[in-house]
């Protein structure tokens, strides 16, 4: 008896499962965080903010960050696999073009979380149990609160255009004309999103300090992202 499951096909399945599963808790607390926690905070005093830092985010940030690696792995594997059926007319087909730019708004939302949030949360998480300790609070922790936050809403912020383009690889159409060449969209699509997250690492919050804030911001980016897309192409 064939079992579907121990087939490529079952294999892909796997993938996109873990995929969906790794990516519900990732987004789900990234947006626990922004949309949540973010919120509370501020109406909190010190002693609750730091028993939050102290005892919470600990357990917030390991099923953040692991959602996010195993979200990101799953996606590399589809890839390979999808990339090695279609060669090279990979980006001459609308999955090719949709799929590069959600992959490539989750790969950096992947790189945040490890590189940019996760090491600051970690000054934070450590400054909390120091105070509740008794010992003096780390006055960097109040300089890589903000960048953290950034960071973060940066995600929130790339996180609404990559669910649209994710879903639409395989459920959208895209005209593409005889002798396209993808070297034009995916390259003004690629400067957009790389100058957004400059903004993450040197920039400001700007409209994205509040939630309705990045919200529209997600919003606004998918519109321009999708627009830009349709008229390149």
């Amino acid at each position: 008896m064939d079992i579907a499951l121990f087939t490529q096909e079952g294999l892909v399945m796997i993938l996109r499962w873990v995929h969906f599963f790794a990516g519900v808790v990732w987004i789900g607390h990234l947006y626990y965080l922004n949309f949540v926690q973010g919120a509370f905070m501020p109406e909190v005093e010190a002693g609750v903010k730091n028993n939050v830092f102290a005892k919470l985010v600990p357990k917030v940030m390991l099923w953040f960050r692991y959602g996010a690696l195993f979200t990101f792995l799953s996606g590399v594997a589809m890839l390979a696999l999808a990339g090695h059926e279609l060669k090279s007319d990979f980006f001459q087909t609308p999955y090719g073009i949709y799929i590069y730019t959600g992959a490539l708004l989750g790969t950096i939302m992947f790189l945040n979380v490890w590189f940019v949030i996760w090491p600051r949360q970690k000054i934070l998480i450590a400054n909390g149990q120091t105070v509740l300790a008794g010992g003096a609070a780390n006055p960097e922790a109040a300089k890589v609160a903000p960048e953290a936050l950034l960071a973060s809403r940066t995600n929130v912020l790339f996180s609404i255009p990559m669910l649209f383009f994710m879903g639409a690889c395989r459920h959208l159409g895209l005209t593409i004309p005889e002798g396209f060449s993808p070297a034009a969209v995916l390259g003004v699509v690629t400067l957009v999103i790389l100058a957004l997250e400059l903004n993450a690492l040197k920039g400001k919050l700007g409209p994205m300090t509040t939630v309705r804030g990045v919200i529209h911001c997600g919003v606004g980016l998918l519109v321009v992202l999708y627009a830009l897309i349709e008229v390149i192409v």
